[in-house]
């Protein structure tokens, strides 16, 4: 495997994010990074395509009296990206997951969130160690099994990374946001990649989305699934009310999670797809309750 690492003063000065990143190896010999910051009970947030952790700045200053744990997956951020497309797959990217956060943080009682990506992640981690996790937090993400056609804007977006010959990270963020990003903001995203080379991540990634039913990935899907529908730990479904790829998953996992029953699910309003670009701090305030009161 062909590794990849972004130098470092690629990330300096990037606005609202002073956090020092921290590193595992994961396997195959990768470096992961993550952020890990302030004490109490832990919360993981796992960011998805084709973001990082930087994502996650506003609502990390809400999550205050926590132990806030924010991951860069494998071919993101500050962590080490396998060139090869082929390198990465599904499995793989929950393995090295669950590899930092139990492994090496050995976390245990873990509020879970996870956004696109990172709810792919995120539930199956979950679902595939239930005895670690306290909490789960989905937004604006969900679980595909290929049973379900995906909707005509996920297509459209798959076929528009799959297809750019030179892909502009900043700008796919900037199309999930419903409000302008500043170009700082934007210069952010784009520093994990300095070139094509490095973007092999972002572009495996809408492939490796289960389709079909037999999809390699879909077996394990519905086996979370299963575990997910009659796991007990509080739910929390926080949606933001303008995100055409996901949004239709918000009423499914409000009605067949048992641990979303009861729970009163906010809308995040005014936001798009990358809700923690447009709404960080409103969903860090809900997270926040969730947790004091679960």
């Amino acid at each position: 495997m062909r590794i990849l690492r972004t130098p470092d003063e690629r990330f300096s000065g990037l606005p609202d994010f002073a956090y020092e990143p921290r590193y595992a190896e994961v396997g195959d010999g990768l470096r992961m990074a993550y952020l890990d910051e302030g004490a109490g009970e832990p919360v993981v947030l796992l960011h998805g395509e084709p973001s990082w952790s930087f994502l996650y700045r506003h609502v990390i200053a809400e999550l205050k009296g926590l132990r806030v744990i924010v991951p860069d997956l494998i071919g993101f951020g500050r962590s080490d990206k396998p060139a090869d497309p082929a390198d990465h797959t599904y499995a793989g990217h929950v393995e090295w997951t669950r590899s930092l956060l139990l492994d090496h943080l050995g976390l245990d009682g873990m509020t879970v969130l996870g956004q696109d990506w990172g709810g792919l992640i995120g539930l199956r981690v979950a679902a595939e160690h239930p005895e670690r996790v306290a909490r789960i937090v989905a937004a604006n993400t969900g679980l595909p099994t290929g049973d379900i056609p995906m909707p005509e804007t996920w297509h459209q977006f798959r076929g528009a990374i799959q297809n750019a010959k030179n892909l502009d990270i900043a700008r796919f963020v900037q199309a999930g946001c419903k409000t302008r990003l500043s170009d700082d903001v934007l210069r952010a995203y784009d520093a994990p990649f300095p070139d094509e080379s490095f973007k092999a991540g972002p572009k495996a990634m809408p492939g490796l989305v289960p389709t079909t039913p037999d999809d390699p990935a879909a077996p394990a899907n519905r086996a979370a699934w299963q575990v997910l529908t009659e796991l007990d730990r509080p739910f929390l479904v926080a949606f933001s009310d303008s995100d055409p790829i996901t949004g239709g998953m918000a009423p499914i996992l409000k009605r067949t999670m048992r641990g979303a029953q009861g729970v009163e699910h906010p809308v995040i309003a005014g936001a798009g797809h990358f809700l923690q670009e447009d709404a960080g701090a409103d969903l860090g305030r809900h997270v926040a309750a969730f947790v004091a009161r679960s």
